[in-house]
């Protein structure tokens, strides 16, 4: 089965993110919006549950934190994405390293750059269009992440959560 990890932003955020969605993301009613912490991976059912304790261990590690989105932004030429650009912090930084070392492992395909997609998908001149007019708009954002979550894929290509980890010792 596939598995990934994700944090799921506040609704208010989700509302802001899903208002461009609707229109630019054909991925829009298969996954609310949400920062990718691990890209999607293979897993049998023995091996998920050793992984969900080893994501509780990771969530004890780390505090919750503040998730600021700042702009707009693009990943053009590399891919016809656009985002809500998410501040890159240490422990955001530090929790997808961890993500991605032990019996986790696996080097991520893409260096990480904390995103909340929009769009995407899209042919050069509608990226052309939709950024030129979404850039210059304020999407200034805070809150705190008390959580991750770690998801599965169903048949029909949507994703649900699998098990939340609350970050902190609890």
């Amino acid at each position: 089965m596939k598995y990934g990890i994700a944090i799921f932003p506040s609704k208010k955020l989700q509302d802001l993110a899903n208002s461009y969605r609707k229109r630019y993301d054909p991925h829009y009613a298969l996954i609310p919006p949400h920062l990718t912490l691990k890209y999607p991976f293979e897993a049998d059912e023995d091996e998920i549950k050793k992984i969900a304790d080893t994501l509780h261990q990771i969530a004890k590690k780390y505090d919750p934190f503040p998730l600021k989105v700042t702009k707009i932004s693009s990943f053009q030429p590399v891919n016809n994405v656009i985002y809500l650009k998410v501040e890159s912090t240490e422990t955001l930084k530090n929790l997808h390293n961890d993500l991605h070392s032990g019996e986790l492992g696996g080097e991520p395909e893409y260096m990480f750059v904390p995103h909340i997609t929009i769009g995407q998908k899209l042919s050069n001149g509608e990226l052309a269009d939709v950024y030129s007019s979404l850039r210059m708009l304020d999407v200034t954002h805070e809150e705190t992440i008390d959580r991750f979550h770690l998801l599965y894929q169903l048949e029909n290509g949507s994703w649900t959560v699998y098990e939340t980890f609350r970050l902190g010792k609890e």
